[in-house]
This record gives C-alpha cells, structure tokens and sequence, in this order.
C-alpha cells in the first residue's frame, strides 16, 4: 500500500430538521392541542484514530464527506430522525487543520480517540415545545439550523519513540532492519526510502519502542530541496532522534552540524531533544583502524557526545546501540531505568 501522509477533504455536516406545526385531530377530542415534534439532528463529520493503520491512502479519492441532514418532526410529538455521522478511521498522528479558518482543528494520537471536524445542526423544536398557559395553540416551529462546511487538511506525523536521522544510503533501512522486523526497502542509491516505516525494537522483557525510519534529508531540505519538508515533520514527533553517519564520511563532524542545520531550518526546538550519534558501516574499516576509532570519535565529536559505532550488516554495536536508546526513550517517558 502506498504511504499517503497529508490529504484535503470537503467536510459538511448535515442540517438540523425542521419543527413541525401540527395539531392533534382524535376522534371525541374537538380542541386537540399542538403535538408537532422537533426536527432531528444533522450529522456530524468525525475523524478517529485506528492503530491498524499507517497511511492517509484510504482518504486520498474520498475527498468529498458529506454528512445526511436530520429529519423534519412529525405529528404526536415525533422527533424527527437524526442524519447518519461520517467517522473516517485514520491513523494515530493525524492532525486536522481548518484551510478557510487558517487554524488547527486538533489531533488524534490515541486508538479510538475521536475528533470532530464539523459539527451538525440542531434540529428545530415543534409547535409543541411553544405551547403555554397563555399561548394554547401556537401556529410557529423552528428552523433547523445548518450544518458546517469546511475544507480540511488532514496531516499524518509518525508517532514513534526514536526518528533515525541521516544523509542519503547513510544507512538507516539497513540499521531498522537489523534490530526489528520492519522490511522497509534497500539499495545503492539515493533516496531508497521514499516512505516511512516503522519498527519495534525490543530491548530486553518490558523494554521496548517504536524505530521510525525517515527519508534521507539532504543539505537544503528545510528549503524544499531533495525530498524538502516532506517528512521533516515527522521527526516533529520523535521522542529521541538518532543521527546515524557512516563511517566513510570524510567529515564527521561537518555532517552531524549539516543534519543539525536542517532541523534547526526546519523547527529550531527538534535540537532540545535527547539524541544519540551512531557512526555505521565500521564493517568496511580494517582491523587496526576499527581499533583507533574511539579516539578518532572523540577527536571529531568532543567527548560529551553520546556515540556509538556500529556496524548494521556484522551486528557490531547493535546491542549498545539499542540499550542507549532505550535509556534515552525511558528517560523521555519519564520512566526510570533498572540498573
């Protein structure tokens, strides 16, 4: 299934039915009183989040959501009946924004959580509801009042613990693939991964979270270039991001400073978050110069940086890696860590 992350719909609720103006003819009974009913209510247009899915794809040819409008009231004091709701199951993560009003209309981030985009009309109320002691047999009923139309924006943003952060084939699918069981795909050129994907990394019993990985962001992307904001946004959502480096960079620390510079273009505050700097592909490193690597890292990225090497395809440094993280997540969550 393609990855959809952002879609535009019409929403209109329904208008609420009329009153009705009516007035009780029985058989013996000659002066019967008003007994018009309330009109019924219009529909409402909700979204609600559904933990089984991942994309917006089901939404993408739906773009018109228009809810039934209530029924008029009938005699005997009959409420007329209310118009069906329009409930679009999206994925946790997904954020609606009011195009027209130019402002946000919420979120869901929880399965089951629900989130009204337009309201339906209420029903009017029948001649019955006017009838009093100095008022027996009222002639007027209300209007329904109408329902909303809006132009929506629905935005999909990963939910994930971790976003793993680099430059193109720094090798973030081959990392993903390596501590869970996400297949997201692979391959020797720029911008393999096109779509997010998720995977869930367990650590040890009772210690696990959710891996997002992102398209590679290239120097520029915060102004549109490469794949641009596209999936920027998604690392809005991280809990900790991993920048991952491959160890052929032939400047280490100038890549941690360009990946850096692209989420500070994007949104300055995605630096407050914890992070962690996996340098990869130690694999393709002789012997003798894996041994200086540690000396080498600290040269390049100070010590008070949190580095780990690795090697995804040799599974060196995974272990490390992923207890790291962990300690980085727990500590996001506000958990505290066994030993």
């Amino acid at each position: 299934m393609k990855f959809v992350d952002h879609v535009q719909i019409k929403a209109r609720s329904g208008d609420g039915g009329a009153g009705a103006v009516h007035f009780r003819r029985e058989k013996y009974v000659p002066r019967g009183g008003p007994d018009g009913g309330d009109g019924g209510d219009g529909g409402s247009v909700f979204i609600e989040a559904d933990e089984n899915l991942y994309t917006l794809m089901d939404l993408r040819h739906a773009t018109r959501q228009f809810a039934e409008d209530g029924r008029p009231g009938g005699p005997q004091k009959a409420t007329g009946r209310s118009g069906e709701d329009i409930v679009m199951r999206v994925p946790p993560g997904t954020v609606a924004h009011d195009e027209g009003a130019d402002q946000p209309i919420g979120e869901v981030t929880a399965h089951g959580e629900r989130l009204m985009l337009a309201e339906g009309g209420h029903g009017g109320q029948g001649n019955a509801a006017f009838k009093s002691s100095t008022h027996q047999a009222p002639r007027h009923a209300e209007d329904g009042t109408p329902g909303e139309e809006k132009d929506v924006a629905l935005e999909l943003k990963l939910l994930a613990d971790v976003g793993v952060v680099g430059l193109p084939n720094a090798g973030k699918s081959t990392l993903i693939s390596a501590v869970s069981a996400a297949e997201p795909e692979q391959a020797d050129y720029p911008f393999t991964t096109l779509a997010p994907s998720l995977g869930m990394v367990y650590v040890e019993e009772d210690a696990s979270f959710v891996m997002a990985d992102l398209p590679g962001i290239v120097e520029g992307a915060s102004e549109g270039k490469g794949l641009g904001t596209r999936f920027l946004r998604h690392i809005e959502r991280n809990a900790v991001l991993l920048f991952l480096i491959p160890v052929t960079t032939k400047d280490l620390a100038g890549e941690l400073e360009t990946l850096r510079a692209e989420l500070r273009g994007h949104d300055p505050t995605l630096l407050d978050k914890p992070h962690v700097v996996a340098v990869s592909k130690i694999d393709v490193l002789p012997e003798d110069e894996r041994a200086l690597l540690p000396e080498i890292l600290a040269e390049a990225f100070g010590a008070d940086e949190t580095v780990v090497p690795i090697s995804s395809v040799a599974q060196i440094g995974i272990e490390r890696l992923t207890g790291t993280l962990w300690e980085r997540v727990a500590e996001a969550r506000g958990a505290t860590v066994a030993g």
